[in-house]
């Protein structure tokens, strides 16, 4: 028998609760969880939100009927295995296959403390293992040469200088603070000129302070005497062509772009470039606790992976940490 105790006045006045609710209803709430509750990226919650869409469509075929509150109480572990299975057959490699599993224990955990539903069965599902994928940082050479580029670069005849101004600040800032591109793009008009530090809000909301390098500093400063948009505090700092707020894959667009011309590999991406600027911290001796701060890591698992990169650097941080070892 499922009890719904979890359940607050707002939640129930806006679903009528049974053992008959759809997986689609939850699926509602579960999305106002997090953006409230979790304060996930809208990465996050896209993802999230479309593995449901996709469990809620795989059961009914499963099963032949809709599934409800009642059914994902009872689901059994070859149910779950049975979805992902399907996943895997689609195609989806075993990292993708990882992320369709958390975000259903995700959504149980939502369950169980909002509906009462117990399911033993996912919690002890575990995801397949995956070879460990190390961050790809563009060599310092291949980003100076991007820097470079981006400032020449015309992505159509009706390109203007202002643009590649704009690209030029973006990319530098992302080298040289270690910027998720996500970040970058978040920051508004009232953010510039920039300080010493800028104060970044990160996954989480979690916010911390990244140092900005004057070669930042100049190219935001250089960017905005030319650019034709932003005289608002809430207006964006980075614009598109037409005026409205730059986009994440307008900028991965441009980095294609580039490293097409440079004849650089796909890994050459923007996040590539924030993998960069810690690889180089690294290299020049900097402490892991310091760049997981900067980064804005969650764990020191995550800076971690950065010294399977550079040996040497790893080596230096020990000999650091440890001068008489």
């Amino acid at each position: 028998m499922l009890t719904f105790g979890g359940v607050s006045k707002g939640m129930a006045a806006t679903l009528n609760i049974s053992d008959d609710t759809s997986l689609t209803d939850w699926r509602d709430l579960f999305a106002r969880h997090l953006k409230s509750e979790k304060r996930a990226s809208i990465y996050t919650s896209r993802n999230y939100l479309a593995t449901l869409e996709r469990f809620d469509e795989f059961l009914s075929g499963y099963h032949g009927t809709t599934p409800t509150l009642k059914t994902l109480g009872l689901l059994e572990t070859k149910d779950f295995r049975a979805f992902l299975a399907s996943r895997r057959n689609e195609g989806l490699k075993p990292p993708s296959i990882k992320l369709e599993l958390s975000a259903l224990k995700t959504f149980y955990h939502f369950l169980r403390k909002r509906a009462g539903v117990e399911n033993d069965a996912i919690e002890i599902m575990r995801g397949p293992k995956a070879k460990e994928r190390l961050p790809r940082p563009i060599p310092k050479r291949d980003a100076q040469d991007l820097l470079a580029a981006a400032a020449t670069h015309k992505s159509s005849t009706q390109t203007v200088r202002w643009e590649q101004a704009r690209d030029v600040a973006l990319f530098t800032l992302l080298y040289g603070a270690g910027l998720r591109i996500a970040e970058a793009l978040s920051l508004r008009r009232s953010d510039a000129p920039f300080d010493e530090s800028l104060r970044i809000k990160g996954k989480g909301a979690k916010t911390r302070l990244v140092p900005v390098i004057d070669v930042a500093r100049e190219a935001v400063d250089a960017y905005l005497k030319i650019c034709p948009f932003g005289t608002d505090a809430d207006d964006p700092l980075f614009f598109s062509k037409r005026g409205k707020a730059l986009s994440p894959r307008m900028a991965q667009r441009t980095m294609a772009a580039l490293r097409v011309q440079l004849g650089l590999p796909d890994s050459a991406t923007p996040h590539a470039l924030r993998h960069a600027f810690a690889t180089e911290l690294l290299s020049a001796g900097g402490d892991l606790r310091s760049i997981q701060e900067l980064l804005g890591h969650s764990s020191l698992a995550a800076t971690q992976r950065y010294t399977k990169i550079d040996a040497d650097g790893l080596l230096r941080v020990y000999d650091k940490a440890h001068p008489r070892g």
